[in-house]
């Protein structure tokens, strides 16, 4: 399968989703958006993954790659490629597909469990996560469901987690890619809004009992051997 992924910042790659690829033995292409990389040709790829980032969706102005990115996520969707994305990514996906992007009531960064709904118990993608795990967050947004579109995972403050357009398109707001590298990179780039809030970790926290990195790995893997049916 040949992997092409979008980053926005140098700090969020494709984490455990790199293993994957290379244990199948995948290709993997990039378009480092925030160096000014050209966008692919969509006949060059089967799935295209989009990656986290610190800015909005609706930052436009501050980020013009996001106008380009926007209308490339959509041809990419219309041409029924495989397509997931992941926090930033998957409010991308929502924002092409006619949702709104805004300001989640709390941010939700450090190990939170998510819920799944009914949907979400019945979706192939979701077959191999129990309901009640716990997922790595780092987001202060959230995104209204979009319309076609199965919600599929909720969390204690963040109503639409997870979900899935058709048979080929996933938004996941939360992180199962994460690994101790990149959360560390995280902490040492985005460590400001580690403050005092409800549903905030410490860097401590976030980083203590590293097998759970493991486990949301493995999750990963699971959510990724659907796509490469």
């Amino acid at each position: 399968m040949k992997i092409h992924y979008l980053q926005h910042v140098p700090f969020e790659g494709l984490g455990s989703i790199a293993v994957w690829a290379a244990n199948r033995g995948d290709s993997v292409t990039v378009s480092r958006l925030y160096q000014g990389d050209a966008l692919p040709a969509l006949d060059t790829f089967d799935l295209l993954v989009i990656m986290g980032g610190p800015m909005s969706v609706n930052d436009e102005s501050e980020f013009p790659f996001l106008v380009s990115e926007k209308r490339f996520i959509a041809d990419a969707i219309q041409a029924e490629k495989r397509v997931l994305g992941i926090c930033l990514g998957a409010q991308l996906i929502a924002t092409v597909l006619g949702g709104t992007v805004y300001r989640n009531a709390q941010k939700e960064i450090g190990w939170f469990p998510i819920e799944l709904t009914d949907a979400g118990h019945h979706s192939r993608f979701f077959a191999h996560v129990p309901s009640g795990a716990e997922a790595f967050h780092w987001h202060g947004e959230t995104f209204d469901l979009p319309d076609g579109a199965a919600w599929l995972a909720q969390s204690e403050v963040c109503r639409h987690q997870a979900f899935s357009y058709r048979d080929h398109v996933v938004g996941l707001q939360f992180h199962l890619e994460t690994t101790p590298e990149s959360a560390m990179q995280l902490i040492v780039n985005c460590g400001d809004e580690l403050v005092a809030a409800p549903f905030i970790q410490s860097a401590e926290a976030m980083m203590a009992r590293p097998q759970r990195f493991a486990m949301i790995n493995r999750l990963m893997s699971g959510l990724l051997d659907e796509f490469a049916k």
